[in-house]
């Protein structure tokens, strides 16, 4: 039995019965779900929500409210009935009935595009708890911005045992330690359940000694002693360094047949169980019902946070930062950096030079970093490769909070992640570098944030074969397909550094969802002498008309392989075979386009399309119509970029063999 105390009137195990029961009856209705979690927390989220959480359901994006992350997504419904009992508008009653049906608001896992009050999207464990990390980084950098009289709040986070034996559950919290995120604090539901069973089973780490390790205050409580809780909490909030708290708790709690047991963890309890469970609980109201004065504390506790948040807008409307404060939160000063862009790319078009995309990228940044001040770069330890720093920005780190620059160490994942938090969270455009072919690492974060529809950018250089001599364990083959497969992602392969700083504009544009930019570490010639007009945005262009005729072959490319394309035209125009090229940095946005200007770049059935990547041809058949693919059907080789394409006889002259024996 849960030690309880008084709480606006009401017992506090009343108050956390509400959520077991609404969570038990919503996954019993459904005959879906995952009580065991909801029931065995819901006495610690109680406190959290009546005595620490700052929110406010009646405006529920205030920018300086605290940030509450349900890493163990699977527990849903602890969320859901928090945010129904605390009076956020949208969750009601019948959303929460329709738990895991179709159109509801109430998913299998929280889905923050859903509903106001998540914050965002978990279920594949560890993510949440990494991007609490990215909201933690976002609040310092604009407390040190803007000052503590406008952000000053902090980032809760509920994470299980799953989310701790996730590996990118140690990049997160490594990081987090480092940077000393003190206002970052995580409540392990530490049951010793999972799926298959005892956490034992397969699992022996010292977590609270992990914590230690990296930097973290640790703490311990009895996760159904509402006063053991409140102290650990308490004690939290006092930590100059990030703080994880060992909430013990019984999975299933007051479930007389499944309580401790992985039976609780991801099925509905069955009616008997549940009566029994009601009964052993003390709860004697029906399916979903709550009563009126548990109902009416509820209430009282999300109102609790009101006259705070009313005391921050007064502070806002007299502070200094007013005006600056509101263009960070709302994006605006993008349009500064995409002028900015605008005039880097006529630069380039005037001066035509031969760069790596790579390096063309980091004179895009140069260009645009001062014009808005929301971007914070950084680098999965490869800043002098990917080129992500811009000049005289600082670095990021407990003693430097404005720093804009992160260095992220050998943390791909826990680098998507984060920058995951910080775009969640607002006030920050964040972008961060490492090599395309480690897009592995960062995928599942990737995939989150294109689900969410977020704004994050991610610079992956060495984008082929053309690194060169690391060879094939760093040359991405598969990889621009596989990115492209993920839905509303956007992948940009400039050609040139006309095209890059097109491409690095457009990414900024798109404010519902990511974007990956896969830039080369060999030098491309240029090739737009004319950047009046953002041609890039437009996913696929025509570069070169077919001259002498109608065209018959056409060629699309992109990236570095542009080039070759040019001068494969070169050659089959000489040979009196009328060609045009076709520039196509970013598939996604082709499909974008409206079908005339579609049909009108692809050309018509009467003309050979061939498609030439230093990749696999995945996705290019579909994209354009083509007729053949110069490309990668293996995995490359350890050589001299050069020799390299010449092997796998990505040259002019395999563009032109091509065609030519095709035409034959």
């Amino acid at each position: 039995m849960s030690k309880s105390e008084l709480i606006e009137g009401v017992e506090a195990k009343e108050l956390a019965n509400a959520i077991r029961a609404l969570a038990m009856d919503a996954v019993e209705q459904a005959k879906s779900g995952h009580p065991g979690m909801p029931m065995g927390m819901a006495d610690a989220a109680t406190v959290l929500f009546s005595k620490f959480l700052k929110f406010d359901p009646s405006n529920p994006n205030w920018p300086d409210r605290d940030r509450f992350v349900l890493s163990a997504g699977h527990g849903s419904m602890l969320l859901y009935a928090l945010l129904h009992l605390t009076g956020y508008a949208d969750m009601t009653l019948d959303e929460i009935k329709r738990f895991r049906q179709l159109g509801s608001k109430t998913a299998g896992h929280p889905e923050n595009f859903l509903a106001t009050g998540i914050e965002t999207t978990t279920g594949p464990l560890g993510q949440g708890l990494a991007n609490a990390v990215g909201m933690a980084m976002a609040e310092a950098h604009l407390a040190a911005r803007f000052g503590g009289a406008l952000v000053d709040h902090r980032t809760w986070v509920i994470a299980g045992d799953g989310c701790l034996m996730e590996g990118i559950s140690q990049e997160a919290i490594a990081l987090a330690g480092r940077q000393k995120l003190n206002k970052l604090v995580v409540i392990w539901d530490d049951n010793s359940i999972s799926i298959d069973g005892a956490i034992s089973l397969a699992d022996t780490t010292d977590q609270k000694a992990r914590f230690t390790a990296s930097g973290w205050s640790v703490l311990s409580c009895d996760g159904h002693d509402v006063a053991d809780v409140t102290r650990a909490f308490e004690q939290a909030m006092k930590s100059d360094r990030p703080v994880m708290i060992a909430c013990k708790t019984t999975i299933g709690f007051g479930s007389p047949k499944r309580a401790g047991t992985a039976k609780a963890h991801g099925e509905a309890l069955g009616a008997d169980e549940l009566a029994a469970t009601k009964a052993a609980l003390g709860w004697k109201y029906g399916p979903f019902e709550v009563p009126d004065h548990i109902r009416a504390a509820w209430l009282k506790i999300g109102a609790r946070s009101a006259g705070k948040r009313e005391e921050w807008a007064a502070r806002l409307k007299k502070s200094e930062h007013r005006e600056e404060f509101a263009a960070a939160m709302s994006d605006s000063n993008i349009e500064a950096a995409v002028a900015a862009l605008g005039l880097h790319a006529a630069k380039m078009a005037a001066e035509k030079p031969a760069l790596a995309t790579r390096s063309s990228s980091s004179g895009a940044i140069d260009a645009m970093f001062e014009a808005c001040p929301e971007l914070l770069g950084g680098s999965a330890d490869l800043t002098g490769s990917n080129l992500t720093l811009a000049k005289g920005s600082q670095d990021f780190t407990p003693e430097n909070r404005a720093g804009r620059y992160v260095r992220y160490g050998i943390r791909e994942h826990g680098m998507a992640a984060a920058m995951n938090g910080m775009a969640l969270h607002g006030g920050i455009i964040p972008y961060g570098g490492t090599f395309l072919t480690f897009a592995d690492y960062s995928r599942p974060a990737i995939r989150l944030s294109a689900l969410m529809g977020i704004r994050v950018i991610h610079v992956m250089t060495h984008d082929s074969i053309g690194l060169g001599e690391d060879g094939p364990t760093h040359q991405s083959v598969e990889h621009l397909a596989s990115l492209r497969a993920i839905p509303n992602l956007a992948v940009f392969r400039p050609a040139d550094a006309v095209e890059t700083a097109e491409c690095w504009q457009a990414a900024l544009l798109r404010d519902d969802g990511p974007s990956v930019l896969a830039l080369s570490r060999q030098a491309t010639p240029a090739l737009r002498d004319d950047a009046s007009e953002n041609l890039s945005v437009r996913g696929a262009y025509e570069l070169l008309g077919a001259e002498g005729g109608a065209s018959r072959v056409a060629i699309f490319a992109t990236g570095t392989e542009v080039a070759l394309a040019v001068k494969a035209r070169e050659s089959l125009q000489q040979q009196g075979i009328p060609t045009r090229v076709v520039s196509a940095p970013c598939f996604e946005m082709f499909e974008m386009q409206d079908d005339a200007y579609q049909d009108e770049v692809c050309g018509g059935d009467d003309e050979l399309k061939i498609g030439c990547e230093a990749a696999i041809g995945q996705g290019w058949f579909e994209a354009f119509g083509l007729d053949a693919f110069v490309g990668m059907s293996t995995f490359g080789t350890s050589a001299p970029a050069k020799d390299a394409y010449a092997h796998f006889g990505i040259t002019v002259e395999g563009i032109v063999e091509t065609v030519k024996a095709l035409l034959d």
